[in-house]
């Protein structure tokens, strides 16, 4: 099995200390939102459970995930669609950017303008996700579980691969299995830290550490874009470079 700390370099995502919770729940709500257009009830819409799952693990309160639920049902609820960006970032890394937004051109722009500041070029849609695969990926810290009762538990509930190391545990499946695998997991082993479809680039382009510190300045503007949700960089970084760069 590969190493978790390499999989976190391939699929980066920097938690920055000072990121603003006011923004990281303003994208949680507007998740919550458009996934409640579904049905207001967790139980018996899988999109909108998924949702909360997520903004329940950043802590977001339940009175705000209730009220963004709430405004789903009505009228004046913004209309939010889902957008696909795909490009290349600095040394030729495929990145795949999802957005939620009311106002297309404007989204548009903002992600091609922050690809070509920062290395890279915003390409067509299906241009580099060909090199991803869709996964079902569910996170549980160290403690959970050992590594053969975790990869016991994943391989019982359907899921296709386990990657456990110090600093946890990361479990992958099919997306039409997302949510059995994940509930079967979640009733052995508890709650997840975190629990969501992604795109698991099929190859990692390794970078220097120049090229990274390009390539994460790129990350983080975008993942700092009102309406960006989440961002998936096919790269592989030595891990003092990494921490060098994270510090």
């Amino acid at each position: 099995m590969a190493g978790h700390s390499k999989f976190k370099n391939i699929m980066h995502r920097k938690g920055r200390q000072d990121a603003k919770r006011a923004k990281i729940f303003a994208k949680l709500g507007r998740e919550l939102t458009v996934a409640a257009r579904g049905g207001p009830d967790p139980d018996f819409n899988p999109a909108l459970r998924l949702a909360v799952a997520n903004a329940k693990s950043q802590n977001m309160p339940n009175d705000v995930i209730n009220r963004a639920i709430q405004k789903a049902q009505g009228g004046d609820a913004e209309s939010y669609e889902e957008i696909r960006y795909e490009g290349y970032g600095p040394g030729g890394v495929a990145v795949i950017v999802e957005a939620l937004t009311d106002n297309r051109n404007r989204t548009a722009a903002e992600i091609r303008a922050a690809f070509s500041k920062n290395g890279g070029n915003m390409g067509e849609t299906g241009s580099v996700a060909f090199m991803f695969d869709r996964v079902g990926q569910i996170v549980f810290p160290a403690d959970a579980a050992d590594a053969e009762a975790m990869f016991e538990g994943a391989l019982d509930a359907g899921a296709e691969d386990v990657e456990s190391d110090d600093g946890g545990h990361t479990v992958t499946c099919q997306p039409d299995d997302f949510a059995a695998v994940r509930d079967a997991l979640e009733a052995k082993f508890g709650a997840p830290e975190e629990a969501r479809l992604d795109w698991k680039p099929q190859n990692a382009t390794p970078v220097d550490e120049d090229t990274a510190r390009t390539l994460l300045k790129l990350v983080d503007v975008l993942e700092d874009n009102d309406d960006v949700q989440r961002v998936s960089a096919a790269f592989d970084v030595d891990d003092t470079i990494m921490e060098k760069l994270s510090a």
